[in-house]
């Protein structure tokens, strides 16, 4: 058994493990490593601040969605990530955001500053209409399609998910109706290269 507040790195270890890498503050504490401590780390290298609140050890290998996994516990691991992010995890239609969209509860309440390139929603998503994609909180394919449609999201980009969703047998013809939005007029279609 760990001695009170003696830091075990194990211990931080176990906590980042399943999480990329990644760790929370409290999470630290837990594990005996007070604030001080983690800055003295930081400074050595053996750590790495990855934004207010989230650390990540410093020799960990790199995941692919390590920018993500950083996002998610900086929520205090209550969002999901959630419509275009969603579909771009799910490899459905062309969506490539430039931001991460992610749903956090109505009662969400965040102290410091919400990170530029998050785009945040406020949600109760039940846990029927959650579910993990690697080590990332993602809401299930039909609710992300259905958020993705009252959000607005590109009539072209939904239709496309709906259709590769449907023939990957991600949800049934059932779990879709309703959802496909209006055909835009005729208009001339936008290249989407890269801007």
């Amino acid at each position: 058994m760990r001695e009170a507040n003696k830091p075990d790195w194990s211990s931080l270890y176990e906590l980042a493990l399943p999480q990329g890498g990644f760790f929370r503050t409290v999470q630290a504490t837990a594990a005996g490593f007070s604030k001080q401590l983690l800055h003295k780390h930081v400074r050595s290298g053996r750590i790495e601040h990855a934004m207010r609140g989230v650390y990540r050890l410093a020799h960990f290998p790199p995941g692919d969605h390590d920018e993500l996994v950083g996002l998610w516990l900086w929520s205090g691991e209550v969002g999901v990530f959630s419509h275009e992010t969603a579909l771009a995890l799910y490899q459905l239609s062309d969506a490539l955001p430039s931001r991460v969209h992610m749903t956090v509860p109505p009662s969400w309440d965040r102290r410091s500053a919400v990170p530029p390139i998050v785009v945040l929603y406020y949600a109760s998503i039940p846990q029927s209409d959650r579910t993990w994609v690697g080590q990332l909180p993602v809401t299930t394919v039909g609710r992300t399609l259905r958020d993705a449609v009252d959000a607005g999201v590109d009539p072209d980009l939904v239709a496309q998910a709906v259709a590769q969703a449907t023939a990957r047998k991600l949800v049934g013809r059932s779990d879709v109706r309703g959802i496909v939005p209006p055909r835009r007029g005729r208009r001339p279609r936008r290249d989407r290269g890269l801007a």
